[in-house]
């Protein structure tokens, strides 16, 4: 049985639609994942796109959508929501209700920052490693544990204070995991 998962923020443009891609490529076949937002921006950051691309991550389909689509009546029902919005600048995370596990990964948003192609760039494949980190954590969740709702509420919370380590070199680099 797939288990339906939604990322939410509140743009649906950057963090969530990160965390979406990159779910659906990595366990698609246990997992059918969308991403929304509380008031979507109407379009995906092109720096989330070329995060996604510079990881070959496929793109197709993706796109800015309001959580209005997963609440109405004859929507299917969801298994997992999670908020990814950040604590920072008060950013608002949208509030969701229903019969589904719900857990908040917050992370800075890095369409918020301001500077140059670079400085856009490292913060969006910061989030991205942030993200990935987490999702590597959610996909070696055994899936008994979601028979027990409290462990796996634990779990999932835990999933969310995941920082990864320091970025190992890009290109010609030996160092390994954990080291």
């Amino acid at each position: 049985m797939k288990r339906r998962v939604l990322f939410l923020c509140t743009g649906n443009s950057a963090r969530s639609v990160l965390a979406e891609a990159t779910l659906r490529a990595w366990a698609g076949d246990r997992y059918e994942v969308s991403s929304a937002g509380s008031q979507p921006t109407g379009t995906v950051n092109p720096w989330a796109l070329a995060q996604l691309a510079d990881e070959g991550l496929p793109t197709d389909g993706l796109r800015s959508k309001s959580w209005d689509e997963f609440a109405t009546a004859d929507a299917a029902p969801l298994d997992l929501v999670v908020t990814v919005c950040g604590s920072a600048a008060a950013e608002t995370c949208p509030a969701v209700f229903g019969d589904f596990m719900r857990t908040h990964w917050g992370l800075p948003d890095p369409a918020a920052i301001e500077g140059d192609d670079a400085a856009k760039r490292a913060a969006f494949r910061e989030a991205h490693r942030i993200i990935k980190a987490r999702l590597e954590a959610f996909i070696a969740l055994p899936p008994a544990l979601w028979d027990d709702r409290e462990a796996l509420q634990q779990a999932l919370d835990g999933i969310g204070t995941i920082e990864p380590g320091p970025e190992e070199p890009r290109e010609g680099g030996t160092q390994a995991h954990g080291a």
